[in-house]
């Protein structure tokens, strides 16, 4: 810019000479008439000029501070989009419902027998009348035949049962077992919990989908002798494929059984319940913060800014070439003027 405006004044040097003559003239009348101007006004020109000047170079010095800033606002954006990108947080959802999709609980007995089950409301259970006798099933039961899906040689025996569905009433299934003697010195019962017993039996290949929850679930067991308590909850986890997998937490609670029947007996009984824990049902998805939009937004804002102050700083130096030249025109004045 600089060197545009000396080009400029070294190709049109009549015109700056006729100016020169037009401010002499002026300034000739003006000052004339009172003597002291010629040693005062400028002495006050040059202070407000040098005052406009650094007041010029401590705002082109902010504005280049702030162009600093624009800056590094931009590389801490665009590294903390791709920082999001990469680590995703966990989002955890709950969804009320009034009923439940049954769940399927699948027993594995071994030689011991189911003698009843039922379904009770408001978690009251009557007391047994005949412990270790058969009584009614009155549950949705089904037995299946399966090989191991971890060894393939192994047939594995499993009851399913229907859970319970209707959380408001607390529905519970209440079952007992009977096992009448065993080789081990503590006896036990596995089980395992999955989503729908529906889709269980509408399943045209049924032992495939036992082995598939086997190899995709827990399993848990419940020990003879004590009234095992289980409350379920419900986990849907949606992965980054849109798939949705389904797996149960539960709290289990274990009441010691008084066995008071008049003879002493040396087979065992299993009672176990099943109950839901509450009505909501927790959904656990990986989202990303990261907002593309946001950032493009704040992008714009910080670039226009960095425009701005761009534009700023070249008005700021074409005015301090402006002043620097206005003064050296009035110095060279009052010059011809004095001489």
């Amino acid at each position: 810019q600089l060197s545009e405006d000396v080009e400029r004044v070294s190709e049109n040097p009549t015109e700056e000479r006729e100016g020169d003559m037009e401010v002499h003239e002026d300034s000739s009348s003006v000052i004339l008439p009172d003597g002291e101007l010629g040693t005062t006004t400028p002495s006050l020109r040059f202070s407000k000029t040098c005052l406009k000047n650094v007041f010029s170079v401590i705002l082109l010095f902010i504005y280049l501070l702030l162009m600093a800033v624009a800056v590094f606002l931009v590389y801490q954006t665009i590294s903390d989009f791709r920082e999001k990108l990469k680590h995703p947080v966990m989002s955890v959802t709950y969804k009320e419902v009034s009923l439940y999709d049954a769940p399927g609980i699948a027993f594995y007995p071994g030689k011991a027998r189911l003698l009843s089950c039922k379904h009770h409301y408001y978690d009251h259970i009557p007391p047994l009348i005949n412990p270790g006798q058969p009584g009614d099933i009155e549950c949705t039961t089904q037995r299946i035949n399966y090989t191991d899906p971890f060894t393939n040689q192994t047939m594995k025996y499993a009851l399913v049962v229907q859970g319970p569905r209707d959380v408001k009433k607390r529905e519970l299934v209440f079952l007992q077992f009977h096992l009448n003697e065993t080789d081990q010195d503590f006896s036990a019962i596995d089980y395992l919990l999955f989503s729908s017993f529906q889709e269980f039996v509408s399943s045209p290949e049924k032992a495939k989908f036992m082995k598939d929850c086997e190899s995709s679930y827990s399993s848990w067991k419940f020990s003879g002798g004590f009234r095992t308590w289980v409350k379920m909850s419900l986990v849907k986890t949606k992965e980054e494929d849109g798939s949705e997998t389904v797996e149960f937490k539960q709290e289990t609670s274990v009441v010691n059984y008084i066995d008071q029947r008049t003879n002493p007996r040396s087979d065992q009984l299993f009672f176990v319940v099943f109950e839901w824990k509450d009505p909501f049902i927790q959904t656990v998805q990986d989202i990303i913060t990261a907002n593309p939009w946001n950032m493009i937004a704040l992008l714009c804002g910080i670039f226009l800014a960095l425009f701005k102050a761009a534009d700023f700083a070249k008005l700021s130096v074409k005015w301090m070439i402006k002043i620097r030249r206005r003064h050296l025109k009035r110095t060279r004045q009052v010059t011809n003027h004095i001489s």
